[in-house]
């Protein structure tokens, strides 16, 4: 039990954490607008001035390809980079204008994407498989 207490097992966590908010972010928010490519593809939000079709490619590729990589825990730490940025965008810059409560969902994505970035992803990912990481 006090093995349990103080040590814990982080590389499971990782694991759980990449897991969990990649599947949110995936199923949550990614496949839907993959899913209606067409529909959003020429009047999606254009935050920073790329143009809608862009800006969508852009946050499709980040909710859809990005997230597959964190659940996989592969090329992790990139991977959390472009749906750390959606978030940034989405809470400083989409929703400047809104309520503190309209920003904290996308300021809660951002925690754990910070966390992988920091974390890396643990012994339990492709990412340590094929790098041959050892803990």
């Amino acid at each position: 039990m006090k093995k349990f207490l103080l040590k814990g097992d982080k590389d499971f966590a990782l694991l759980f954490l990449r897991i969990t908010i990649g599947g949110f972010m995936l199923f949550g928010h990614g496949w839907s607008k993959l899913t209606a490519f067409g529909e959003y593809f020429h009047s999606f939000s254009d935050p920073l001035g790329l143009g809608p079709e862009i800006s969508y490619i852009l946050t499709v590729g980040a909710e859809v390809l990005c997230s597959v990589f964190i659940i996989l825990g592969l090329f992790t730490r990139f991977a959390a980079i472009p749906l750390a940025i959606t978030m940034i965008v989405a809470a400083f810059i989409i929703l400047k204008n809104e309520s503190w409560n309209d920003k904290e969902f996308a300021l809660l994505y951002l925690i754990p994407y910070i966390t992988i970035f920091i974390a890396g992803p643990g012994k339990y990912s492709l990412d340590a498989y094929l790098l041959k990481i050892e803990n």
